[in-house]
């Protein structure tokens, strides 16, 4: 319960951060995003690959392994297209984003050591996040069909991580 208070209050703040930088450069921001969205995959799967290392593969690693891989694979296509849409094309978003990630991957590293269901719930909520800024850029900007599939695909990750939650204690937090 604490960790999901003190997770909840990083996002607050890191979401009014985001969204007062980047108030009205909307790609911008989800380029940021994107770049961020990817840390906790690689975050996972670097400790899945050291705890393999050390013999402590648990009986659902593989399936983990594959999962989190796919899921980085799906936000590098996100950051890809914002890239293609002028996302990272300032050295200040580019500076921003990567000083973001070097904190958000070790946090996640630690996580994911001590407790996975602490780093999925993290994850799980900044999903959750990305899908609802998505959902109000459609709201406001019209139809835009590939931001429609990657709230879709943002969705998506909100249903793997709570699954991945489940598995773990047998419920979903948050």
């Amino acid at each position: 319960m604490v960790m999901e208070r003190l997770n909840g209050l990083c996002l607050q703040a890191s979401v009014r951060l985001i969204d007062w930088l980047y108030e009205g450069r909307d790609y911008q921001r989800f380029w940021v995003l994107e770049e961020v969205a990817r840390a906790p995959y690689f975050a996972f799967l670097s400790v899945l690959h050291l705890k393999e290392s050390m013999g402590l593969r648990g009986d659902k690693h593989l399936y983990l392994m594959r999962e989190h891989f796919e899921q980085s694979v799906n936000e590098t296509e996100h950051l890809e297209y914002m890239e293609s849409r002028g996302g990272g094309a300032y050295w200040v978003d580019r500076a921003f984003a990567k000083h973001l990630v070097l904190i958000y991957y070790w946090i996640n590293v630690v996580y994911y050591w001590i407790s996975p269901c602490f780093a999925y719930h993290l994850s799980y909520e900044i999903e959750i996040h990305a899908a609802v800024t998505y959902a109000k850029y459609l709201a406001i900007n019209g139809e835009d069909e590939k931001i429609l599939e990657i709230l879709n695909d943002e969705l998506r990750h909100v249903y793997e991580l709570g699954e991945a939650m489940k598995s773990i204690n047998g419920k979903v937090r948050g």
